[in-house]
């Protein structure tokens, strides 16, 4: 499969990519995270030229990876990092990534992965990644971001939910990445993302058997911008 993308020159231009017929700019996708609940399957990244991020990619299966649809809209100069899907309740969290990263924010669903609306997570205009979060039910959740080096009150931020994600309470600040009250369990996963042997390829991986067999395949290179 080839992810569909317009090389649309405003969003091109924000990133400070200029790409004619005698300057081609490849485009290429990367996938972070991917998670499962029965037979619908999340998988997450972003689209991005040689040197910026172009935009985020949310891409959902209902039938164990056999079709696939972006059942959110991308986030220009957004990547998505990690995933947790939990039945109805699931939550995506990324950041804005060009010219740095900054923003982090969650995407959040209700509705099993239907529909999804975007939150922040801080302030607005803020340096920072969520490093890691954790849901412990519907309702209450963890998450760190990291602000970076110079961040006054310590380089890793704590903050908490107790709507779902709907909003974030900063419940403090610290120079040494904290530890969750409630972490996500240690388990193999049986789902994961690999590169195709030929290097063309971002392949989606079920573990069965003690094996990993190919579930889906997306071309790592979805267009050449300028052409």
């Amino acid at each position: 499969m080839r992810l569909p993308y317009a090389c649309a020159e405003e969003e091109l231009a924000a990133a400070g990519m200029s790409c004619s017929a005698t300057e081609i700019c490849p485009i290429y996708l990367e996938l972070t995270a991917v998670a499962p609940s029965g037979p619908k399957l999340l998988v997450a990244g972003d689209l991005h030229g040689s040197s910026a991020t172009l935009a985020s990619v949310l891409l959902l299966s209902e039938d164990s990876a056999a079709t696939w649809k972006e059942p959110a809209a991308r986030i220009r100069g957004g990547a998505i990092d990690q995933l947790q899907f939990s039945a109805q309740a699931v939550w995506a969290a990324g950041e804005t990534q060009y010219p740095l990263p900054r923003d982090p924010f969650f995407l959040l669903s209700t509705d099993g992965g239907a529909s999804w609306r975007k939150q922040p997570i801080g302030e607005e205009d803020s340096p920072g990644t969520v490093q890691r979060f954790w849901f412990d039910s519907p309702k209450h959740g963890e998450a760190v971001v990291d602000a970076g080096k110079t961040a006054g009150g310590g380089r890793y931020l704590s903050y908490e939910s107790e709507n779902g994600g709907e909003s974030w309470n900063l419940a403090g600040g610290s120079d040494k990445p904290p530890k969750l009250k409630h972490a996500p369990p240690d388990e193999s996963p049986e789902w994961r993302i690999a590169t195709s042997k030929d290097g063309k390829a971002l392949e989606i991986e079920h573990r069965l058997d003690g094996a990993w067999m190919r579930a889906a395949s997306f071309a790592i290179e979805v267009a050449e911008c300028g052409k």
